[in-house]
């Protein structure tokens, strides 16, 4: 019964509040299946360990060792791009079921170990800022989808650092996020999946995997849903 009335409650604010494409304006979703047919999926040949292209390949010593692999689903680009920035900075929360549905698709599609699910967090001043996490919306959508356990709180930033895009240089990067997060759960023996919306460097996620490792983490993965080239 309360399936059918959720259902019935979704159908009601379609009506009201129809979802259009990102990619082309038709209405119906907000990826409609032409739109989907040419998104830009991260395509081989690309680094098993940082996941990003041969044809942009950094150094894979940027990253830390705690961080045993970095897969991002699309390059960040297009369409993937716009999505990102309107759940980021337009508020449009509703999208995230859609893109974390995606890489759900991923990682049962490529086999990724992991028993825990834990979304990259933000400073508390902007999560007051934005009023949400994006990784976090993220990750709740691809543990409704893998039944995967997903841990919210366990992962804090204490140190709030300027945005990685803003940074001048990896190194600068690397050192902005130094000592920036908090682990508050013990995953002694987990093989965590890391989630976020976009990888740049790597040095944000290469910084949660050095506290998850110090909180007893077996091994540590990280999925994105895209990869800056």
């Amino acid at each position: 019964m309360f399936g059918r009335l959720l259902g019935s409650s979704e159908k009601l604010l379609d009506v009201f509040f129809p979802k259009y494409c990102l990619g082309c304006g038709r209405e119906g979703d907000y990826l409609c299946q032409r739109c989907r047919a040419g998104l830009p999926y991260q395509e081989p040949p690309y680094c098993p360990c940082c996941g990003k292209s041969l044809d942009h390949h950094p150094d894979c010593d940027l990253l830390s060792q705690e961080l045993k692999q970095l897969n991002s689903v699309f390059r960040f680009e297009g369409v993937i791009k716009k999505a990102v920035h309107q759940l980021k900075y337009n508020n449009l929360r509703d999208i995230a079921p859609t893109l974390g549905a995606l890489m759900a698709d991923f990682l049962k599609n490529n086999e990724i170990i992991g028993d825990a699910l834990v979304p990259v967090p933000l400073h508390k001043s902007r999560l007051r800022e934005r009023g949400y996490n994006q990784a976090q919306l993220l990750a709740l959508s691809i543990h409704k989808l893998t039944g995967l356990p997903v841990f919210l709180e366990a992962l804090r930033k204490i140190k709030p650092t300027p945005p990685q895009a803003d940074s001048s240089s990896v190194e600068a990067r690397r050192l902005a996020v130094v000592g920036a997060f908090g682990c508050y759960n013990n995953f002694t023996g987990r093989r965590v999946i890391l989630i976020d919306d976009v990888a740049t460097s790597g040095a944000t996620l290469s910084s949660c995997a050095e506290t998850l490792a110090e909180a007893g983490a077996k091994e540590i993965r990280a999925l994105t849903l895209a990869r800056e080239i």
